[in-house]
């Protein structure tokens, strides 16, 4: 990789860490299927003007929306929304072993001895983070933020197959579709939208900008760009940064702690998704 393309992979894995925060922050008032909705919306305005996916790719853009943006976000934000930040965002480490098995099984990649050992070792911490007593009473929300990874992970492998299709447009062309897909979950799953919209503070608003503009307009078109010139076990360790940016905004601005077993756990899942991704002589290829 470039060193622009290192920057810019570190950038993202820093940017989408924060965004744990700030939607943690943004569910003190909206639910988290209307807040990924108007965060799609915002996505979608603004890079409209600016970039229309090719018509012939709307169908397929329809199901990678579908999988990638709006069952994985109503998953994962709904389990953030009932454990601490931080701890979601060492489960969601899943998404390296799963995108790895996915892209063996979809794409003919290769699985080495090393990574399929990185994969036991990330398994091994999740299961860890499961088994934590503090998390005993929420566990349907730790597997929604686990099943959020595996269905991200499905949606990478569908972009990868895209090939390069620039990494605007695709956010646009997802963005569009998932605006209203998930605007419908959330007319069926919660409640009081139109009152949430019409209550909505200045911060709430402030945490659908960041999560609209920075962490998918800006954000994801980086990193869509970095999957259409690299494989996807290259900028995937780069994804390390992610849940320890997550963990110190965790504990420094909202307060949380993390327990002995969670923090073993997390080490863990990184520990795994390093052993996993960091190899020498890795190669760029399709």
């Amino acid at each position: 990789m470039t060193p622009i393309d290192i920057l810019i992979a570190v950038s993202v894995a820093i940017i989408w860490g924060m965004g744990f925060i700030v939607a943690k922050a943004g569910m003190d008032h909206f639910s988290p299927i209307l807040l990924m909705a108007l965060r799609f919306t915002c996505t979608a305005c603004c890079l409209l003007w600016f970039y229309r996916p090719p018509l012939a790719l709307l169908k397929k853009l329809f199901a990678i929306a579908l999988v990638g943006a709006t069952l994985q976000y109503s998953l994962t934000f709904t389990g953030v929304k009932g454990i601490d930040a931080s701890t979601a965002a060492l489960l969601v480490q899943l998404e390296v072993p799963f995108g790895l098995l996915l892209a063996w099984l979809w794409l003919g990649d290769k699985v080495s001895m090393q990574q399929a050992l990185g994969m036991i070792i990330a398994f091994a911490g999740a299961m860890l983070i499961v088994g934590e007593p503090k998390l005993s009473n929420d566990l349907r929300y730790v597997f929604m933020v686990i099943a959020g990874a595996f269905t991200w992970a499905v949606g990478q492998v569908m972009i990868k197959k895209l090939g390069q299709v620039g990494g605007f447009m695709m956010i646009a062309g997802i963005a569009v579709w998932a605006a209203p897909q998930l605007f419908v979950a959330s007319y069926l799953l919660e409640s009081k939208q139109l009152q949430q919209i019409k209550t909505a503070p200045a911060e709430a608003w402030a945490a659908v900008a960041y999560l609209g503009l920075v962490m998918t307009a800006l954000a994801y078109a980086l990193w869509y760009r970095l999957l259409g010139l690299y494989s996807i076990n290259q900028v995937m360790p780069f994804l390390l940064l992610l849940p320890v940016t997550s963990v110190v905004g965790g504990i420094v601005l909202l307060g949380e702690s993390l327990t002995v077993k969670i923090a073993l756990g997390g080490l863990l899942a990184l520990l795994g998704v390093a052993v996993i991704t960091i190899q020498k002589g890795s190669r760029s290829g399709k």
